[in-house]
């Protein structure tokens, strides 16, 4: 346990500075999915990690603990009672955070999901009067797609193809669901806010080879893509799935350039390093239950 346990920290590290190359070489499909996935399971670790550490604070506690030293064995702490407390205070922090990010992730979709009342659940398509030029992707059931009549008018009809598009690929491949999951990771360990950001900038990099996919044409996606921003200026964003958040630079260039291969053997090592936290975890754990279990025998 000595030094299992803090293995998880040492991933999450290490995730943030492989998060971004993996994103820039790796298809984005494949890319959200297993950074995603490497993230909640190094969040997981790294909680549970701050929990067995906790277990410093407990000292001569458990009767079983007690009682085995009363009867001279030498049973060592796990950990130092200062990294204990500490620990403490770190899991307390991390409770809180979650807490508030989901708080935060309820309020969001409560507010999104007020803008479509009053539309029939068959309806997928919500046009908003508005001078405001948003367009963007309602996760739910039904999902949704919320657009203003200012950024229709500013797009040509093939480039509200392309919006159209870009949109429904977040409601059908649940982009919605890898952000918040995400978001919960960096809630429960700050340092893979990195991960985060490049999952949402991801997503919307998916969305937009779906949506050059569907219209088959990536010129005309990019440009569609410049003009909703250029349209939107300085907008104030209330979705993780706008259209015209996210980078759109940085998606403007990969769309001039040709679609990023699916590297498998680069997504394996990322989904490894995070199954790694969660191994390293899960063997901090069996030394401490070693340890009781000693002082039981």
């Amino acid at each position: 346990m000595m030094f299992d346990v803090y293995t998880p920290l040492l991933v999450s590290l290490l995730l943030p500075l492989v998060g971004p190359v993996i994103g820039r070489r790796v298809a984005p499909a494949l890319a959200a999915r297993v950074l995603t996935s490497a993230a909640v399971l190094t969040a997981a670790a790294t909680t549970w990690s701050l929990i067995l550490l906790t277990t410093a604070l407990v000292g001569d506690a458990p009767p079983v603990i007690r009682e085995a030293r009363a009867a001279g064995r030498h049973l060592a702490d796990p950990v130092p009672e200062v990294i204990g407390v500490a620990a403490c205070l770190a899991l307390a922090v991390v409770v809180r955070r979650v807490q508030r990010a989901v708080r935060a992730e309820r309020r969001t979709r409560r507010a999104l999901r007020r803008l479509c009342e009053g539309h029939p659940r068959d309806v997928e398509l919500v046009v908003a009067a508005s001078e405001v030029p948003q367009a963007f992707a309602i996760p739910g059931r039904p999902g949704r797609i919320l657009v203003t009549s200012a950024m229709l008018s500013a797009l040509a009809p093939a480039e509200r193809r392309v919006l159209l598009a870009h949109e429904r690929a977040h409601l059908t491949h649940r982009h919605g669901r890898l952000v918040t999951a995400a978001t919960l990771a960096e809630a429960a360990n700050p340092l893979l806010g990195p991960v985060r950001a490049t999952v949402s900038f991801l997503v919307e990099r998916w969305a937009d080879e779906q949506a050059a996919s569907v219209v088959g044409d990536r010129v005309t996606t990019a440009r569609a893509l410049a003009r909703a921003a250029l349209n939107a200026g300085r907008v104030r964003r209330s979705c993780a799935l706008s259209f015209t958040d996210r980078a759109v630079t940085r998606r403007i260039a990969a769309l001039q350039t040709a679609p990023p291969p699916h590297l498998w053997s680069a997504a394996a090592a990322v989904l490894a390093l995070g199954a790694l936290a969660a191994l390293f975890a899960a063997d901090a754990t069996s030394d401490l239950v070693g340890l009781l279990w000693n002082a039981l025998t």
